[in-house]
């Protein structure tokens, strides 16, 4: 078992599926070498050993052992070659279902147009797997896959720890959370739906190993955490989902419980992305959590209960209801991001006395915490209050 363990920890099975799937290293024999950008060769930063050594020292940050590193000098660069861009391009965008992209369109898609119960079930798994999967990273401390042999296409997470994947624990959060929370109330095929639920999980997974990011065991472990939270939670979904729209309390508890969450995230001897994508998510869902309570407590529901009917054609005068609250509720949600952005980090530079392109200023706890939970939790109260009443007053009902 330990030998199996391994196994799955190290980098030679992530190298090998990447192989498999035509993604080679620049000059290694199966990839040819010497290629130029016709022939599929990409460039990214490197991310080990003295390269990567040299890279943290240029940087003045990085974690220790040599095992990862953010980008760095020009001189830490990495060619690779492309032999299959269909699994590059299939990989590339799975791995795209689980960054903020993918998050800040299908949960309020799912609020707009499909059920807001199923919504707010989707959200309160997403924000504790999610927590949980970041925390974890940060106490286990596993790096990530080493570079050579593993080929990495991403630089941002890598500065991350590996274990779990929370790209894996989030793609089998939302997909099963989704599955189980409509499977009783709209009619579609029992199998098509858990089909469905595994192919976008497995595709998540699938593309952590493709592009670099995590071994095998990071993505079989954070797939495994998920399903045991997820059943965990699921027999206290009625009364969570209760205690969100009618206890009074629900307001002052969404915004302290994940504000202490996040002044109280732990402590790493570098900068770490983490502590500032926890602080967006639970922030998000604290304001999503409020505009819950108030819709409740003072609106009539301004859908349908069954917005979108998942298991008949739709009509073409309900699609295009259906896009049109898409695409307004889209364009007021990035545009309430950009101003609270703005405004938020004006605010913080003139208490601090920082300017607001200082990115180490930015990386400080006092400054990270309020700018983005401020920020994504207006986020979440726009899209769960604001644009439905815009819905409402544009007749996109």
């Amino acid at each position: 078992m330990a030998r199996l363990l391994g196994t799955l920890r190290s980098s030679q099975p992530v190298a090998r599926f990447q192989r498999s799937c035509g993604l080679f290293p620049a000059g290694e024999e199966g990839g040819g070498s010497g290629s130029d950008p016709a022939d599929g060769s990409r460039d990214r930063g490197a991310c080990n050993g003295a390269a990567a050594l040299r890279c943290r020292a240029a940087a003045g940050r990085g974690p220790p052992g040599g095992v990862r590193s953010g980008p760095g000098p020009q001189g830490c660069t990495q060619k690779y070659i492309v032999k299959n861009y269909f699994y590059y391009y299939l990989f590339r965008f799975s791995a795209a279902l689980g960054e903020e992209i993918f998050y800040i369109t299908f949960l309020p898609f799912t609020y707009w147009n499909i059920d807001h119960s199923v919504s707010r079930r989707m959200i309160i798994v997403w924000s504790i797997v999610m927590y949980i999967g970041q925390v974890s990273k940060d106490i286990l401390k596993w790096p990530r896959p080493l570079s050579p042999p593993v080929v990495k296409l991403e630089m941002r997470t890598n500065a991350e720890y590996g274990m779990p994947s929370t790209h894996a624990m989030a793609a089998t959060a939302i997909s099963f959370s989704f599955f189980i929370a409509t499977m009783n109330q709209y009619k579609y095929p029992f199998e098509l739906g858990l089909a469905a639920a595994f192919v976008f999980s497995t595709l998540v997974c699938l593309s952590r190993l493709y592009t670099g990011m995590h071994t095998v065991l990071d993505v079989i472990g954070g797939a495994l955490i998920s399903a045991v939270l997820l059943m965990l939670l699921y027999p206290a979904w009625d009364m969570i989902d209760h205690l969100l729209l009618t206890s009074p309390f629900c307001p002052l508890l969404s915004i302290a419980v994940p504000l202490v969450l996040c002044y109280n995230y732990p402590k790493l001897d570098y900068y770490s992305p983490t502590r500032g994508d926890t602080t967006t998510i639970l922030g998000a869902t604290a304001g999503a959590t409020v505009g819950f309570w108030l819709t409740n407590q003072y609106t009539a529901p301004v859908y349908a209960s069954k917005s979108l009917e998942l298991g008949f054609p739709l009509i073409t005068s309900k699609l295009v209801v259906v896009l049109a609250r898409f695409f307004v509720g889209i364009l007021v949600v990035l545009l309430t991001r950009w101003l609270m952005k703005s405004v938020v980090l004006g605010a913080l530079g003139y208490r601090y006395k920082f300017p607001i392109r200082d990115l180490e200023a930015r990386r400080r706890l006092e400054v990270e915490v309020p700018y983005k939970f401020i920020t994504y939790s207006s986020v979440g109260f726009t899209a769960t209050v604001i644009v439905p009443l815009l819905h409402e007053l544009l007749g996109l009902k």
